[in-house]
Formats: structure tokens, sequence, C-alpha cells
């Protein structure tokens, strides 16, 4: 293992901090994260293979809303190699078909922010906190309307499932949504709007040495 991950925690010079983008699907973390310039991982890209066996099932397939679908520990190590050493390698996920269609390599550039997003960015507050690479963990408030409109035409856009599937989802996660949101404040996420989001961003990047 190379040596500076040997170094205590607290000891750590990171390259960059992570600002973790949390919010139930529809909320615009995608779109927020590809607008702001920054470098980003897109955490649904550590999804497990559809076939992988003892995966979760509701609404008639895989339950992808079950973090029991995803890999916490591969997304950690991914921010922390990419934090600490300047670059990282990330899978590239296809979520039509449910599988690891390949990765990508990532690299810092200089960059002193690194952006995390996707629907279980709460699970790893905690996890990059501890590992000394946090900036800070926002989440993304839309009303719920509004997010279910985005959440559904993208979906069908996207051919992510079949349609059926995708409404009983989206009616699912519209009657969820205020328990989704305690559950990230609980996990240390602070809800913010867009305009507050990019206010996080403007003062992080001003105020970076």
């Amino acid at each position: 293992m190379d040596a500076l991950f040997n170094l205590p925690r607290s000891a750590r010079q990171p390259l960059a901090k992570v600002v973790i983008v949390a919010g139930p699907s529809g909320t615009g973390k995608t779109r927020f994260t590809r607008r702001s310039g920054l470098p980003f991982v897109s955490l649904d890209d550590f999804y497990k293979d559809g076939d992988e066996p003892g995966l979760p099932r509701r609404h008639g397939m895989v339950d992808w809303d079950s973090v029991t679908t995803w890999n916490k520990s591969a997304a950690v190590d991914a921010l922390v190699e990419l934090c600490t050493k300047g670059e990282t390698r990330v899978p590239l996920y296809d979520i039509p078909t449910s599988k690891k269609r390949g990765e990508r390599k990532l690299s810092l550039d200089g960059a002193k922010f690194v952006l995390a997003e996707g629907i279980f960015a709460g699970d790893i507050v905690s996890a990059v906190r501890a590992e000394g690479i946090l900036a800070d963990a926002i989440c993304l408030q839309r009303p719920r309307l509004q997010a279910f409109w985005f959440r559904l035409m993208r979906d069908l856009d996207e051919a992510r499932k079949p349609p059926i599937n995708l409404i009983r989802r989206g009616i699912a996660h519209f009657f969820e949504e205020p328990a989704m949101y305690a559950k990230l404040e609980s996990q240390g996420c602070r809800l913010v709007s867009w305009e507050e989001a990019h206010e996080t961003l403007t003062h992080l990047l001003a105020t970076a040495r």
C-alpha cells in the first residue's frame, strides 16, 4: 500500500476535498454537479450489476433505492485516492442494462474540490469526514411535484426501466420524500435550495488556498 495511506488520517494533507451533493431522485444533483465545472464523481456508477445474486426487489424489479445494491466502500476508496493522489479510475455504469460497461480515468487537474453526487451520497458523509477529505455535505431540495415530474421525464426519456415500473417507483418516492430528507439531515447533510448550493460552491472556491 502507498505510504500516503499509512499516515494517520488527521495528518494527511489532501490535494482536494469533497463536496457531497445529496438529495432524492429528481432534485437535479447531476445537472448541478455538471454545471459546476469541477471534477465530479457520479456515485450511481458504483451500483452492482443487476444479475448479482441476492439483490433486493421492489416494484417488479431490483430495488435500486436500496443501499445494498451499491458498493459504498469502492466509492469512498475512489474519492480518497482522487483527493490524495490526484487521480483515480471510476466505473461507467449503464442504468438501462444494469451493468458496468467500462471505466474512466478522473483527474483533479489542479482543482481544490470534487463533487460527489447520487441518491446514496448521504451514506458516505461520515466515512468521507473520517478520511479527512470532507469540505461540505449539501442536500438539494425541490418541491415534491416538481421532483416527481423531472424524475419521471428523465427516466422515461433515458428508457431506464419499463414505464410501469418507473411510475410505481415515482409514486413511492413522492410519498417517501419527507422521510428521505429527514434521513439525509441525520446523516449530516444541509438542506439547501439551488441558489444556496451555488452560494456554497462560490464561497468555497473564493476561500480555497
